[in-house]
């Protein structure tokens, strides 16, 4: 009977956590559409968000191009199928690895600055300050934050699909004897308007996750060094799940439905 009772604390639990972050969403998509709105906060959030994770995203993805090329090739020539690669690494990228190795990226890198930054100005009661001002601290730290995300995240995205297929062209056509029109010939041929729109719909999702985790456990972190870095972890797990949650419930409503 301990047990079962463990196991029922731990999914009432889950539960819990799970409304709380519903509620918690639903308030910043409230704050969206009211004012007041901090433009500068917003900008600062875009060129966080956006421009300083392009080194990540476009490592990343230009590494994961080339490896997948030459596992489809390894794999392909067992059964004469080498001639597959550039369709292949395509959609890969585009469908499944770009948006989500770009989406882990932006919870490594980004999730973990927001809710370290957000409960480190909870720990010095920074956030109580904003509220002496008459400062809603959602309206000035999630949303500029979330919005941000939501909008820069699939330009990420669509730059990691750009390099990670560049990638596989250099592998392909450089180690594996590819030739370099016929590469791009398949690669365009093959792609289809679907294929680009979950991309960034995936994109979009994903960073709005990130965002969102951040920001609500870094509103949430315990006091001191310890609350801040159980934050930071936590809203990183949180990202990561949510992120391959709904990747594969997109993938389901695009492909399979």
């Amino acid at each position: 009977m301990g047990f079962l009772a463990l196991i029922g604390r731990m999914v009432l639990s889950a539960l819990a956590a799970t409304g709380r972050i519903a509620l918690f969403a639903s308030e910043t998509i409230s704050h969206l559409v009211r004012p007041p709105f901090y433009g500068r906060e917003f900008v600062s959030a875009l060129f966080n968000i956006g421009w300083l994770s392009l080194p990540v995203v476009g490592l990343t993805a230009v590494f994961t191009g080339g490896a997948l090329a030459l596992q489809i090739y390894a794999g392909g020539s067992r059964f004469n199928a080498e001639a597959v690669v550039p369709q292949i690494v395509a959609v890969g990228m585009v469908r499944e690895l770009g948006p989500v190795l770009v989406g882990l990226m932006i919870a490594a890198r980004v999730t973990s600055s927001i809710a370290a930054e957000i409960a480190t100005m909870k720990v010095t009661e920074q956030i109580d300050a904003l509220v002496t001002l008459s400062t809603h601290p959602m309206k000035y730290l999630t949303v500029p934050r979330v919005l941000a995300a939501v909008l820069v995240v699939p330009l990420l995205v669509g730059v990691g699909d750009i390099i990670g297929i560049f990638g596989g062209y250099a592998v392909a056509t450089g180690t594996l004897g590819f030739n370099p029109a016929g590469y791009i010939r398949n690669t365009v041929n093959f792609l289809e308007p679907l294929d680009v729109i979950s991309s960034l719909t995936k994109g979009a999702v994903f960073g709005f996750a990130a965002a969102l985790m951040g920001c609500y456990h870094g509103m949430n972190s315990g006091r001191g060094a310890m609350g801040v870095g159980h934050a930071t972890k936590t809203a990183v797990e949180g990202a990561a799940i949510l992120i391959l949650a709904s990747n594969f419930v997109l993938t389901g409503v695009f492909f399979t439905l």
